[in-house]
Parts: structure tokens; sequence; C-alpha cells
């Protein structure tokens, strides 16, 4: 079993907080981590169970008030059971009463959400990360603020960073032995979530049209997002589009990162960019292979990138630096793959290139981000597949990719 490096946070929630949802897609590890957590006789149920899910939809209430200490896996399948939760922990505001797990974020549904206010805390847990795979705790992130980014241990550069990118993070993709394998795994994986868990959370019109749908959007992946185009591409309007990637947010398998803008430049484009949270799962959607990749670093850098902000993301959930990523781009085309900006302004920009070689036009978006932040820019970071670390000037640096987990 890897270490989740989530896991203190976990335990520090439960010691003042009378509900705490753990979140994230489906097989990331959840219910390990969960019930690694039933110690001092804290009972488990999982709602995957039917007879247990019946009881729960039924009498929610009567469900919940037998309950002291309790983990409570696969929430999503019975929403009114919240509800339950929030009635029994109003009565008893103890804290660590409540663990839930949930594949989808039930915590978007308004009535949830508001029922919960300030009565649960929601924790992610996403696909293990390379440093958690390494059981190598990283400083990135507080280097890059730190304006600093020393020369990785190990660096992984080549095919064998191929690899990485198409493997993802899911546990049980990384056990498959050959890439066919993990295809298979991740079609099977594809399967379940966009039936059983948007069930749980949505009517869908079009349901055997959703896969068609998700191959579309894993074509567009790091690209601006046309809610348009992608629904033409099964027959629905833009409305129904921007509602079919909303619910493929909810359960974990694509995010939309916002534009970053100010008001020091006018003509910044506005539109998100949608990226899917796992780059195993956008090879398998997309049938990418090491021999394709190889031969095409067009694709290979639009999985690249999604394998970056995948990374990025898993960090943010456990770091003490208070983040939001975005991303950057202006109507002349300048941009920045990701920013970050901490909770005083501070910000710092990620580029990302599948190549061994890196050129001062490459820092282009970094430099008209540097203007726009002025003294609020920390620093811009060109990770490549390269194993040294070379300055570009004033707080802009090209570095290998596996500072990430260094």
């Amino acid at each position: 079993m890897y270490e989740r490096f989530i896991r203190n946070r976990l335990v520090e929630s439960l010691t003042d907080t009378p509900a705490v949802l753990l979140v994230g897609p489906r097989r990331a590890g959840k219910t390990t981590l969960a019930r690694s957590m039933s110690n001092g006789g804290r009972v488990y149920l999982t709602l995957d169970d039917q007879t247990t899910l019946e009881a729960a939809r039924t009498d929610p209430i009567a469900f919940v008030r037998g309950l002291d200490l309790a983990i409570i896996d696969e929430v999503q399948r019975a929403p009114d059971l919240i509800l339950a939760i929030k009635k029994a922990i109003d009565d008893d505001y103890r804290p660590g009463r409540f663990l839930l797990t949930g594949s989808a974020n039930v915590m978007t549904l308004p009535r949830v959400a508001d029922s919960l206010a300030g009565r649960m805390e929601t924790i992610k847990l996403l696909p293990l990360s390379r440093s958690e795979v390494l059981s190598r705790r990283p400083t990135f992130l507080n280097t890059v603020f730190a304006s600093h980014l020393p020369k990785p241990k190990n660096v992984i550069i080549g095919k064998p960073l191929v690899d990485l990118a198409l493997i993802g993070g899911f546990p049980e993709a990384m056990m498959r032995p050959s890439g066919r394998r993990r295809q298979d795994w991740g079609r099977s994986y594809f399967t379940s979530v966009l039936t059983r868990d948007l069930r749980d959370i949505a009517d869908v019109e079009k349901l055997t049209e959703l896969p068609r749908f998700v191959r579309l959007v894993a074509e567009h992946a790091g690209q601006l997002v046309n809610y348009s185009e992608l629904g033409k591409g099964i027959g629905v309007n833009y409305k129904t589009a921007q509602r079919y990637i909303g619910l493929l947010e909810q359960i974990f398998l694509v995010a939309s990162l916002a534009p970053w803008h100010t008001n020091a430049i006018k003509r910044i484009v506005k539109t998100p960019k949608l990226h899917f949270l796992d780059s195993g799962l956008l090879a398998t959607s997309r049938g990418l292979s090491a021999d394709r990749l190889m031969h095409n670093r067009v694709a290979f850098g639009a999985l690249l990138e999604t394998f970056v902000f995948a990374e990025i993301m898993k960090l943010m959930t456990w770091s003490d630096i208070q983040l939001t990523i975005y991303h950057f781009r202006d109507q002349e085309r300048s941009e920045v793959d990701l920013v970050l900006e901490r909770d005083d302004g501070m910000v710092a920009g990620i580029e990302i290139k599948a190549s061994a070689t890196v050129v001062a036009s490459d820092f282009s978006g970094m430099k008209k981000l540097a203007d726009a932040c002025g003294s609020k820019f920390a620093y811009g970071v060109v990770l490549y597949d390269g194993d040294t670390v070379v300055p570009f000037g004033s707080k802009l640096v090209a570095a290998p990719l596996s500072c990430l987990w260094n």
C-alpha cells in the first residue's frame, strides 16, 4: 500500500469537524484510505452493497440514527443520506463522527452543499502522484514560490517519461504489465463511471452517447473549450454540452481550468480550458501508445500537459500553500499553460514542453505574464524533457519535469 500524503490532513480534520467527505475519482484509493481510519470502533458501511443501499434510501434518518462513529463509502449513491447526517450532527456535534467517501462530488448539489455548510470538510483524493509512488515528499511548489529550483536527482527523460504519462496514476492501471492491458482497464473504467456513477447524480438524456462525447472531449484536451462544437458531435445544443461537461467534472473525469486575468492586460482570452484529471485515461480515450507517441510529438505534448496538470493538482491537495490554478492566454496567442496564484497574490507560471531543448521564444508568454504581475511575479518555469536546470533571465528557468517529484 502506498503512503497517501493527504492522510495527515484527513486525520487532523476528524479531530475538529463532525463530518469529513473524502471525494475523488472511482478507484483512486478512497476506500483503502478510509478503511485504514477504522480504528477506535469506527464501523464501515458501503453503499455499493445493495442491501445497505436500500436501507439508506428507504429510511435515511433511521439508517443514521443507529450510527456513532462511522465510515460510509460511496455516499453519492444516496444523496438524501447527507440531509439525515446533518440532523444527526445538529443533535450531536462531536468531531469525527462521520467519514464519508464519494466518487461523485455531491457537494455540488445545492441542497446538499447548503445543508452541511460549516458542518463538513471536503478533502480531495486524486490518483497516485509520482512522488507518492516514490515515497518522496516533493518540495516543488515551495521552491517555485521561493524562486529557486534545484536540479533533481534521478531525472526521467525520453521513453521512460512517455511511459509515465501513458500509465497515469490509478493504482490498478499501474499494476497492469503492458500498455494493452492498461487500455483494457481504462475502457472498463469508462464504462463504469459513465453509466453507474452518472446515474447516481443525474438524469442524462443521451447516456449511450456519452462515450462518444468523452472521446470528443479527449481530442480537445488542453484546448479552449467550445461547447457548441462538442455538442454537435452528439447532436445536443450548447447548454446540454455545458451540462455534460459539468457532470464529467462531478465524477472527476475532467476539470475546467479558468483563465487568469488582470486589468493590466485588456485583451485576454476569458475562455476556460478542459483537462483530463488522469493522463492514462486520456491516452486510453485517444488510443495512444508508446510507439505512436515516439513518432508524434504533438500528441505527446497534449498528453504531457495533462500529466503535469494532474501532478500539480495532486501536489495542491496536500500542500500548506493555498493556491488557485489557472491558464493564461491573450488575443495575440501568447500563453502560459498553468498559472498558480497564491492566496497573497503572488503568481508563478508553468509552461510544459515535450522537447529536449528550450529556446528563448518558449518564454514569450511567460514574459507577458511577468510584466502583467509586476512585483507579484514569483517565478516562471518551462518544464521540459531534459536533465538540466537552465536560467533564462531574471526569475525565468527551464527545468526537468522530474522537478515535480524532487
